[in-house]
This record gives structure tokens, C-alpha cells and sequence, in this order.
């Protein structure tokens, strides 16, 4: 027993009746250390590829970091920015053989980067409209906003449109007529035509009015009242605003015609489903230069003589068509991806095919297709640099036209890292909505 009493009092003398208090965990299992250990140096290949990447970008900030910060802001020519430089070399402020770059190339030609030949006096405009196109696009994007704004977001392009080129305001007005002739039909003409008819109505209605009467119409309301502001040529667009003005005009007007093409190559209408596929696939089977030549050149030829189509209008419809026959087969794929019991439901409920595609299954399939739909858009406001090729002077050749010139000759990274940050900016905007818009419908969770 002595012995038993014995034993129990040794190993009680190691139990702790108390609580400790709490300690913070060490250093190496929380905080930077941890993350240090488990992102860069978990194995050793892991950590051998980490001191590689260290080293390459200390080389890279080593040789590019003092050309950048180290740059000369002030000056009206690359021969004085050198000037300057020799300046600081001789008075000791920097070694020898240094070199920094002359970003007062921007400061230069800063508006003819961002606004080609467009008049001066007029910046205001295109300063305005880009303004109320975000204004307009803000419901679309966000469904927080008041959804009273949708009517501006109607309007915007025609109000974009007369401030940008300016002439009568009776123009944009009798254009947007002619979509409301289509939206009546649609209204108003399911019921006695039949869904079909109604749609080429609202298709062929409005084509023939904007070929036949538009033109009449507007001539004669604009010599009762002659309201409107001056005119500016397309030959003056340049610059990023040209690309700005391609690049929406072919997002916004490509995606619904791809929603068009989508549907109607899945349609049974033998008609419909024929022209849809073969319109898709030729567009998608030449490249986009091609197009853009076409619609430069050859268009010309089966145009009247005294036709004067603006070569900036054929490239908008032609970048158009291309984005749109991509835009098609990414949304074909959301179609495809929806269970047959989509389809099934929204028939045991009694809808008709627009009802269907509008209420149902189109909501899905674009909700699905929201990666592929950004990533062509991505890649449509890119292509816009190829209308350089046609005459156009997007901001790549406005950068030729700025060092060809005596003043500039010569001046190339400035120039480049400007317009290459100025799409990266915009690129990297829309990748990080598109993340938004999939993170919020959560498509991964259907």
C-alpha cells in the first residue's frame, strides 16, 4: 500500500493543475515567416527557382528602374533631353554613360496620343462622351445602380455619336427611330404575325426605312430647324480615342448580333440554321487584317460611284462581324452546356421560344459563357491596333507619325511603354470585372 501511495505521489508531482496562459504561436508557424516557407522555399526545387526568379527581376529593376524614375520630364525635343542629361553627367550629379528615358515626349504630344487630329477646341466632346458612356454603362455592370438609368444606357450611343462627329441632331434622332420601328414589331407584332414574321419585320422594317427614307426625312427636318453642333471628320479621329470609338462600338454591337448567330445556328429553320453557320464560319475562317483590307478596298467596287462610305464606319461594322461570329460560338457553347431539362421546363411551363430563351435558357448561358464573352472582348479591343494597316491612326500609328518627325526622331520605349500601359490599364479592367461578375453569379455553383 505504502508502496502504491508511493507511486501515485511521483507521477502527480508532473501533472499541472493550472491553466497556462495563451502564447503566441512561433514565428516560423505564423505571420510573413510561414507564408515565406510555404510560397517560396517549400521544397528545394521551390526555393532554387525562387532565388532564380529574385534574380532576374534584380537584374530587370537593376537596369530599368533609374532609366524610369531617373527621366526627364521637361523638354521640347530628344536632342535637349540629351542636352540635359550631358548637363547632370558633366556637373557630377550622375556616372558616366548614363542613360534615363525622355518621357517629355508625353508631355508633347500627349493630345495627339489621346486625341489624334481631333480640333482642340473640341476636346470637351470626347472628354463628355466618355463620361456619359460610363454614366451608361454603370446599370449594366452593377445592379446596384437605380435601374431608371437603363434609358440613358438606350441612349447613350446616339447622344456619344452626336457629340463625337457633331452635324444635325436630326441624324442620331431619325436612326434611333428606326430602332424603335423594330422594338414595335416585336411589341406589337407577335400576336397577329407569329414570332417569325415579327422578327423579320423587326429586322427588314427598319433596314428599309434607314436605306430609303432616313436620309429624306432628315434633310427636310433639318431645314425646318437647323439644331446641331460642328462637324468633325472621321479622317480626325486618331489615337486611343479611335481605338476607344472601334473598340466599344464593336463590343457593345457584337454582342447581341452573336447572340443572334448563336441561337439561329441552333435552330431547326433549315434557312436560318444554314446562313448562321456559314456566315460564322467564314468569318472565322480569315483573319481579321483580311477583313479590315476588304472593307478599305474592295468594298469600293460595289459601292455606286458617288457613294461616300466612311472608311471608319465600314471598319466598325467589319470588326463587328468578326467579333461577333466568336462571340457566337463562345455563347453556343454556354447552350450547350445547359441540361436538357432546361429546355424541357421551360416548355412544361408553357412559354413560347422567346419567352424561353429570355426568361431561361439564355440567362444561364451567358452566365456561363462570361469568361470566353471577356476574353473575346479582351481580344477585340486589342485587334483594334490592326486598323493601323488600313490608314487609320490608332495610338501605334500615331507613335510613327510622332517619331517621324524631327523633334522625335529616334524615341522609341517611351513611346511604346505609354500605349502598352494605356491597354494594359484597360485589359486589366475588364479581366478584374469579369472576375466580379463570376465571383457574384458564382458559376461554378449552376
Amino acid at each position: 500500500m505504502s508502496e502504491i501511495h508511493s507511486e501515485t505521489s511521483t507521477h502527480t508531482a508532473y501533472v499541472r493543475t493550472e491553466m497556462l496562459p495563451e502564447q503566441a504561436p512561433p514565428i516560423t508557424a505564423a505571420g510573413p515567416v510561414k507564408w515565406v516557407r510555404e510560397n517560396l522555399f517549400s521544397s528545394l526545387g521551390n526555393g532554387i527557382m525562387t532565388i532564380l526568379a529574385l534574380y532576374v527581376i534584380y537584374y530587370i529593376l537593376s537596369h530599368m528602374l533609374g532609366w524610369v524614375v531617373m527621366g526627364i520630364w521637361d523638354a521640347d525635343s530628344l536632342s535637349e533631353c540629351r542636352e540635359i542629361r550631358d548637363g547632370f553627367i558633366a556637373d557630377g550629379r550622375w556616372a558616366e554613360h548614363t542613360e534615363v528615358a525622355c518621357w517629355a515626349v508625353l508631355g508633347d504630344r500627349w493630345h495627339q496620343l489621346l486625341f489624334g487630329f481631333y480640333p482642340p477646341e473640341f476636346y470637351w466632346r470626347p472628354i463628355l462622351s466618355l463620361v456619359i458612356f460610363g454614366v451608361a454603362l454603370a446599370p449594366v455592370l452593377f445592379d446596384s445602380v437605380n435601374r431608371k438609368m437603363l434609358i440613358l444606357t438606350i441612349l447613350a450611343p446616339f447622344i456619344c455619336y452626336f457629340l463625337l462627329w457633331g452635324g444635325s441632331i436630326w441624324g442620331p434622332l431619325v436612326v434611333a427611330f428606326g430602332f424603335v420601328l423594330g422594338f414595335a414589331c416585336i411589341k406589337y407584332g407577335a400576336l397577329p404575325l407569329g414570332a417569325l414574321l415579327s422578327t423579320l419585320a423587326a429586322i427588314l422594317l427598319p433596314l428599309l426605312f434607314w436605306l430609303f427614307l432616313a436620309g429624306p426625312i432628315t434633310g427636310v427636318l433639318n431645314s425646318i430647324a437647323p439644331i446641331g453642333l460642328e462637324s468633325v471628320d472621321s479622317d480626325d479621329f486618331g489615337g486611343f480615342l479611335l481605338a476607344f470609338v472601334i473598340g466599344a462600338a464593336g463590343i457593345i454591337l457584337s454582342m447581341p448580333l452573336g447572340v443572334v448567330l448563336a441561337l439561329g445556328r441552333q435552330s431547326d429553320l433549315f434557312i436560318i440554321n444554314k446562313f448562321s453557320v456559314i456566315f460564322i464560319e467564314v468569318i472565322r475562317g480569315v483573319p481579321l487584317i483580311v477583313w479590315l483590307f476588304t472593307a478599305s478596298l474592295l468594298l469600293n467596287y460595289f459601292l455606286p460611284p458617288s457613294a461616300n462610305f466612311d472608311l471608319m464606319l465600314r471598319v466598325i461594322i467589319m470588326v463587328t462581324l468578326f467579333s461577333s461570329a466568336y462571340i457566337a460560338e463562345v455563347i453556343r457553347g454556354g447552350l450547350a452546356a445547359l441540361p436538357r431539362g432546361q429546355y424541357e421546363g421551360a416548355d412544361s411551363l408553357g412559354l413560347n421560344y422567346w419567352q424561353a430563351m429570355q426568361l431561361i435558357i439564355l440567362p444561364q448561358a451567358l452566365k456561363i459563357s462570361i469568361p470566353g464573352i471577356v476574353s473575346s472582348f479582351i481580344g477585340l479591343f486589342k485587334d483594334t491596333t490592326l486598323v493601323v494597316f488600313v490608314g487609320l491612326s490608332d495610338p501605334i500609328g500615331f507613335s510613327n507619325l510622332i517619331r517621324a518627325t524631327t523633334d522625335w526622331n529616334g524615341i522609341y520605349w517611351e513611346l511604346f511603354i505609354f500605349i502598352g500601359l494605356c491597354f494594359f490599364i484597360c485589359c486589366f479592367g475588364m479581366s478584374r470585372y469579369s472576375q466580379y461578375l463570376e465571383r457574384k453569379l458564382a458559376t461554378g455553383h449552376r
